[in-house]
């Protein structure tokens, strides 16, 4: 029974995606509604980042030394100077395991 709910949930996923970003397949979605889906990427991760970042511990932690926050303050600095994704994610990450040592 797991298997078949595995296996099923694995053909939506793939039926999803595969309708929408197949180039050969007639159907094409209406400009306003590509442009209100271009939204739904960062909606959902600053829904899982908040919060990691804001309550780490489980109760609201906004302070200076909160690592978390430093380093997402970074990633947010970094991101907007360079829009370099792969030395924004590395670069925060060293902040956020330096901070932890020191924290």
């Amino acid at each position: 029974m797991t298997m078949l709910a595995i296996l099923a949930m694995a053909a939506l996923v793939f039926f999803s995606r595969y309708v929408f970003l197949e180039p050969k397949l007639p159907l094409r979605l209406a400009p306003q509604l590509q442009a209100i889906l271009s939204y739904s990427g960062p909606a959902v991760l600053t829904a899982i980042l908040a919060p990691i970042v804001f309550a780490p511990e489980g109760e609201l932690w906004i302070s200076p030394i909160n690592p978390y926050l430093l380093s997402a303050i970074l990633a947010g600095l970094i991101i907007y100077k360079t829009h370099n994704v792969l030395l924004t994610t590395v670069l925060s990450m060293v902040v956020l395991i330096l901070n932890n040592l020191v924290f």
